[in-house]
């Protein structure tokens, strides 16, 4: 079996994941093994979605608790996929909610299957029944960190790990993401646009990325 490590070396900065030896997280991966996820694309979009959490720390104002539950939303946000594209955010959550083998709290599955369900197509609505379950705190984390996943999402788009790093720089009414690419392709910004809907909704600011290409 690969390790946690073995696998996240192609990621930027070396990036790996909580310790290894974490249960919760051996869980996590061993689902998305099983679900036959895309791993580069996965460990990319969540170490996106983790440095857009660590950068924006005084706005969002969550602690570690709620970034562990960004980090395991975002391993397991295109598990989906082993059902087929079309609807794989919904088929994404169902296996999240039923899969007994997840170490988590049934609230723990409801906000980590949501987070991970809205990274793509409708935003957070109280019309969804797994949403109106949670409490007015709980939806506000869902909202938050949805909104994170789902612009960092739209940093992959082309599914080629371009970003290896980003940086921010958060004005009063527009957030300013630095990313140090590779190269640029023309689908990442029409990714990144479409996926920072939630984020102007919950965070009341435009996104504006700018890019460096690294020599």
């Amino acid at each position: 079996m690969t390790s946690l490590t073995e696998q996240s070396v192609s990621t930027p900065m070396n990036y790996s994941l909580v310790d290894p030896s974490d249960l919760t997280m051996q869980a996590v991966l061993q689902l998305a093994r099983n679900c036959e996820y895309e791993v580069q694309h996965s460990h990319q979009v969540t170490f996106l979605a983790l440095r857009l959490f660590d950068e924006l720390k005084t706005l969002h104002q969550l602690g570690d608790r709620e970034r562990r539950w960004l980090e395991y939303a975002g391993i397991l946000h295109d598990i989906g996929w082993i059902e087929g594209w079309k609807g794989h955010h919904k088929a994404t959550l169902r296996i999240i909610l039923t899969t007994p083998t997840l170490l988590f709290s049934n609230k723990e599955r409801l906000i980590i299957g949501s987070i991970a369900r809205y990274h793509r197509k409708s935003l957070p609505s109280i019309k969804h029944d797994h949403y109106a379950a949670l409490n007015l705190e709980e939806r506000n984390y869902v909202n938050l960190l949805a909104a994170l996943l789902r612009l960092a999402d739209g940093l992959d788009k082309p599914h080629q790990s371009l970003v290896r790093d980003l940086s921010c720089k958060i004005q009063p009414h527009k957030l300013i993401v630095r990313c140090a690419v590779e190269r640029i392709m023309l689908p990442m910004s029409a990714g990144i646009q479409d996926k920072s809907d939630l984020f102007r909704q919950v965070f009341q600011r435009k996104v504006s990325i700018q890019w460096k290409t690294m020599l």
